[in-house]
């Protein structure tokens, strides 16, 4: 008895930690729209978190990165295309993962939380401290379509860190993986301050990569090619998250970014009445709903809370530090090496960030269904496309000026999204947006406006201001009515009304002319 007790009270102990909780696995969390790296200086207290997409958008700190894992849900696989662009990922056709969700909502890197005045050059130093995994970690970023910048990683190609400006946001940026499986990346920021003192934070990130079965050459860029009816017109296309994976029988589809709270989207005065030229920053073109008028409004985030203007009031300013030229593969905007002014779907210093998004308190909790985006016309000087860039680069095009109108993007609720506004020659444009809705209650709604862009520095903004800025306010459907370009359904029916009276006044001028070559006689026989 005195030899087994001391093994049956070990047997006990054994029991007990065996009946103890378990370790609770780690909660995931989506890559979608949020900071994935958030450094942030308090003193000289450094820290580094990461921030979803909801944190980000009411300015709220982050999460301790160690205590969620990102992935195996909600990312793309896919092979490195024949590209020197993307050379630095490895040879042309191996399979990778992207933690990116799709072509819209990239995450980002942030430094927002560090002011640059206190740090001797102005830098925040991010760097790979060890990685532990089956492959290779790349991260690198989307500027425009075509054209991409290696950051960071584990690989042969590419450094170990990178220097980020305080007071930014990186965006369009993608962690992309080569093989399968759990990988623990531990990354350190850094930066020095006026005093001479080093301050840095190191944090621990978790990223369970899937099997990688790309689903073709290249890796979609999640957003559906656009569809056309027998008329011509293309079908509408929907923003939804993408699957965990990609199924060869389904197409996929691009993420929105995930929606801010209520309290936040709702917040914001509506601006009447002052003019705004925007040449920098983030807009948004949302619709609002007041009882069962629906509008058409920007989201003006320069300030914080943000202002929701009249289109007839803001003219958004596109000058020449936005122009590049034509990379090979973009046929849509023109020849290789032609000129175009684009504002990307990442957002640059300097250059205004136009999205479009359905997250208005109101709008979620008095719509059901998709709201409907439509494009009814264009005038302008040159052609407008919109179009999405993909992890890889590849283009998808959603609006076209180029191609007959309407065209139509269906957007379900609380989505918040930016793509690539592309346009081929300076001057003003004029662009016919509708957006059409269906009320808790039953009842349709829609509004049409005009939303104004000047393009190129000699292109004066404040003529946008002029007529044609105006259009008329929402309400109940009313099949469509407000002021259209010159290219939409609106210029043809003008054209149609300009026609039939020169016909009229054709037939009027003829008989004038027969009545003056009758002579006398004959009007006295007509009087007979």
């Amino acid at each position: 008895m005195r030899v087994g007790a001391p093994g049956l009270a070990l047997a006990i102990l054994v029991l007990a930690a065996g009946a103890g909780p378990a370790v609770a696995e780690p909660a995931a969390i989506t890559a979608t729209g949020a900071d994935l790296v958030s450094v942030a200086l308090d003193g000289d207290a450094m820290s580094l978190r990461i921030r979803d997409a909801a944190q980000v958008a009411r300015e709220a700190p982050g999460h301790d990165p160690a205590e969620f894992v990102l992935g195996p849900d909600g990312g793309l696989a896919g092979r490195i295309p024949d590209r020197k662009a993307f050379a630095f990922l490895g040879p042309p056709g191996q399979p990778v993962w992207s933690l990116s969700a799709g072509d819209t909502g990239f995450p980002a890197l942030d430094t927002t939380g560090v002011r640059p005045g206190v740090l001797d050059d102005g830098m925040v130093t991010l760097s790979l401290r060890s990685i532990d995994g089956p492959g290779t970690f790349t991260a690198y970023r989307l500027s425009s379509i075509g054209r991409v910048t290696a950051l960071f990683g584990s690989g042969t190609n590419v450094t170990r860190s990178v220097q980020l400006a305080a007071a930014t946001r990186t965006g369009g940026v993608v962690w992309a993986f080569d093989a399968a499986g759990d990988y623990r990346l531990t990354l350190a920021a850094s930066a020095g301050l006026h005093s001479g003192k080093t301050v840095s934070a190191e944090a621990t990130y978790r990223i369970r990569v899937p099997t990688i079965i790309p689903s073709g050459q290249v890796l979609p860029s999640a957003a559906p090619q656009q569809a056309t009816r027998p008329d011509g017109h293309p079908t509408a296309q929907t923003f939804a998250a993408p699957a965990a994976e990609a199924k060869p029988a389904a197409e996929p589809k691009p993420a929105a970014m995930p929606a801010a709270p209520a309290a936040r989207m709702a917040a914001g005065a509506v601006g009447e009445g002052v003019r705004q030229v925007i040449a920098d920053g983030h807009v948004d073109m949302g619709p609002q709903l007041s009882g069962d008028t629906w509008t058409i409004r920007i989201k003006d985030d320069r300030s914080s809370p943000a202002v929701w203007r009249e289109t007839a009031d803001v003219v958004l300013s596109i000058k020449d530090n936005a122009k590049i030229t034509v990379p090979a593969g973009a046929d849509f905007l023109g020849r290789q090496g032609d000129t175009v002014w684009l504002l990307p779907q990442s957002q640059q210093a300097g250059i205004v960030w136009p999205g479009w998004n359905t997250q208005h308190q109101s709008v979620v909790s008095g719509v059901k269904g998709n709201v409907t985006w439509t494009l009814r016309g264009v005038n302008g000087p040159g052609r407008f496309a919109l179009f999405l860039t993909g992890s890889f680069g590849k283009a998808d095009v959603l609006f076209d000026s180029a191609k007959s109108f309407p065209q139509q993007l269906a957007v379900p609720l609380n989505t918040h999204a930016h793509g690539n506004w592309a346009f081929t020659k300076p001057g003003l444009y004029r662009l016919a947006v509708q957006m059409s809705g269906t009320t808790t209650t039953g009842k349709a709604v829609t509004d049409t406006k005009t939303l104004t862009i000047a393009v190129g520095d000699s292109t004066d903004p404040t003529a946008g201001f002029g007529p044609g800025s105006a259009s008329k306010g929402g309400g109940e459907d009313r099949g469509g009515a407000g002021g259209l370009p010159r290219t939409g359904a609106g210029w043809v029916l003008s054209a149609g009304a300009v026609g039939m009276v020169l016909v009229a006044a054709g037939v009027l001028l003829v008989l004038l002319v027969r009545r003056r070559r009758a002579g006398p006689a004959d009007l006295a026989v007509g009087n007979e």
